[in-house]
């Protein structure tokens, strides 16, 4: 019996020695296969483009990178090729270019760029590969959502520019905060046409867009925590709030961010000086000089949220106002509603499905696309179109517009006109139509409402 086992255990060894044998004979055949491969495209581009092989300062001599076979160029150029039809044993789309850099010295750059050539997954329709598809819905749904938020936001801004009689601390802080968004959505869309042009070529306009969104994205952020520092400050410490200039949060919201940006600027400049200061795969441990304040102003964040949300309780338990068993829910909502403008959402993002072929991983790509892009437009929505003062606000410049106009009568023409207010003592008094202390009204609406 011990015959037969020990019999049995060298037999499988041997197979298995063999197995290694025969993939070692494979792997070597095949990389045999593309030296000669290598080899003869190597000697096909220097008979395509005879006389060329020599180096010169005006221009880039032609050459093969085991890929593509690149021809002369002048230097400065910035030289575009079809991707490769076929690559070891895979299909690409031949109408996608690759592009390789003829520097001013005359020589090519190291390495070409590639990425933007797509492998053919099936030899039918280009409809037959749902996740590409997927893919280019989550690219239109990402420029969509920056554009409604870019509109909204500027209509937003202007709104907030334009009526002067809301001008607080906190419509200030909103208004600081949109304009955050607004830099960040347009230097993306600046970003994303300039380093598809200039990936490569890393010149000082491709550096200089990218360095600038990545401010506008830590000052977004920055002003984020000023929102939830403020309303904390102000539901925790009711008078708190007059104790905090609005310089403080100017140094809060753009000022540390310049710091946090031009470190990170600096150590691009002298350690990782290349490909536009992005780095491969989206991120690397540099990036982490100005990741790593993000990551800590959403933590805060957070914490301001839970505080607000107890403190929003307690409030209303101790002050109950019609349905007092849905305090908590009220609570909640409130909750839901600041999750956005505080940013908070971007923590949902930072654990990627390991599957990236899997269902999770599109509910991912489309959950992450929605909420980043169009949180601008939920930011301005919440803070300035639903907001009561700036609704009051455009209601009360339209009807002096409409008395400025009523019966035909020009604005001009009626500004030294008088009317009489009968006031709630029986007593009237003349005043001008454009001098209404409307901070009364505010008052007062306010008291109603609380």
């Amino acid at each position: 019996m011990w015959t037969k086992t020990a019999f049995g255990i060298l037999l499988v060894l041997l197979l298995c020695r063999m197995s290694e044998q025969t993939s070692d004979q494979m792997s070597a055949q095949e990389q045999r296969a593309w030296d000669l491969h290598v080899m003869v495209q190597t000697l096909e581009c220097q008979l395509r483009y005879p006389g060329t092989s020599e180096p010169s300062n005006n221009s880039c001599n032609a050459t093969f990178d085991n890929i593509t076979c690149w021809p002369p160029s002048q230097s400065g150029v910035l030289v575009h090729m079809p991707c490769p039809a076929e690559l070891r044993g895979h299909r690409y789309d031949v109408t996608d270019n690759v592009t390789k850099l003829c520097r001013s010295n005359g020589t090519w750059a190291r390495i070409a760029d590639y990425g933007n050539c797509h492998e053919i997954m099936f030899t039918k329709n280009e409809t037959e590969n749902p996740r590409r598809w997927h893919l280019k819905a989550a690219v239109l749904l990402n420029d969509i959502g920056h554009s409604i938020s870019l509109v909204c936001l500027s209509l937003a801004l202007m709104l907030f520019l334009y009526l002067k009689s809301i001008r607080c601390t906190r419509n200030n802080i909103h208004l600081n905060l949109i304009l955050t968004f607004i830099l960040k959505n347009t230097t993306w869309f600046i970003m994303k046409s300039v380093v598809t042009e200039r990936h490569t070529s890393n010149d000082w306009v491709c550096r200089t867009v990218v360095t600038l969104f990545n401010y506008f994205k830590v000052t977004n952020f920055f002003w984020m925590f000023v929102e939830g520092l403020y309303l904390y400050i102000m539901i925790a410490h009711a008078y708190g709030t007059e104790k905090v200039k609005f310089w403080m949060y100017i140094l809060i919201g753009w000022c540390i961010p310049i710091v946090i940006v031009l470190i990170w600027a600096i150590v691009k400049l002298f350690l990782q000086n290349d490909q536009c200061w992005i780095a491969e795969g989206g991120s690397n441990y540099y990036d982490f000089i100005f990741h790593g304040p993000t990551f800590v102003i959403l933590l805060a964040n957070c914490f301001i949220l839970g505080k607000i949300v107890v403190i929003l309780v307690q409030k209303l338990k101790a002050h109950p106002a019609g349905d007092t068993g849905h305090y908590s829910l009220k609570a909640f909502k409130a909750a839901v509603v600041l999750l956005p403008l505080l940013g908070i959402i971007y923590i949902l993002f930072f654990i990627h499905p390991e599957d990236t072929d899997g269902t999770s991983y599109l509910v991912f790509i489309y959950f992450n696309t929605f909420l980043q892009s169009f949180q601008g437009f939920f930011v301005s929505v919440i803070y300035c179109f639903t907001n009561s003062e700036v609704q009051n606000a455009i209601k009360r410049q339209f009807e002096k517009w409409q008395d400025s106009h009523q019966f035909g009568v020009p604005r001009s023409a009626s500004r030294n006109l008088a009317l009489t207010v009968i006031t709630h003592t029986g007593q009237s008094s003349s005043v001008a139509p454009d001098r209404h202390d409307y901070s009364k009204v505010d008052i007062e609406e306010s008291t109603r409402m609380s």
